[in-house]
């Protein structure tokens, strides 16, 4: 199969990284965000010299992460404040 690199979304979240801000990726289902994440993304951080073991990658739709979905929690991320917007695109 060939692979997508939807380098302008690749280089978009590349751009914003280290800016302190939280990066939320939205779209259609099956349109390939967690592939951008987790294969194209998690690739970039070890090419630029992030040990694969500073790299967290949770799906939460897998049952063993299930305490992770909502309601959210302050435990996990303190300082985080949640903004609820429509039609908001990466």
């Amino acid at each position: 199969m060939k692979e997508i690199k939807r380098k302008k979304y690749l280089d978009e979240l590349i751009s914003l990284m280290g800016n302190g801000m939280i990066k939320v990726i939205t779209g259609m289902r099956r349109c390939g965000k967690s592939y951008l994440l987790f294969e194209l993304f998690a690739s970039y951080l070890e090419q630029a010299g992030v040990k694969q073991d500073h790299i967290v990658k949770v799906d939460l739709e897998d049952f063993a992460h299930s305490h992770l979905r909502e309601p959210f929690s302050a435990q996990y991320a303190p300082n985080t404040t949640i903004f609820h917007a429509q039609n908001s695109t990466f």
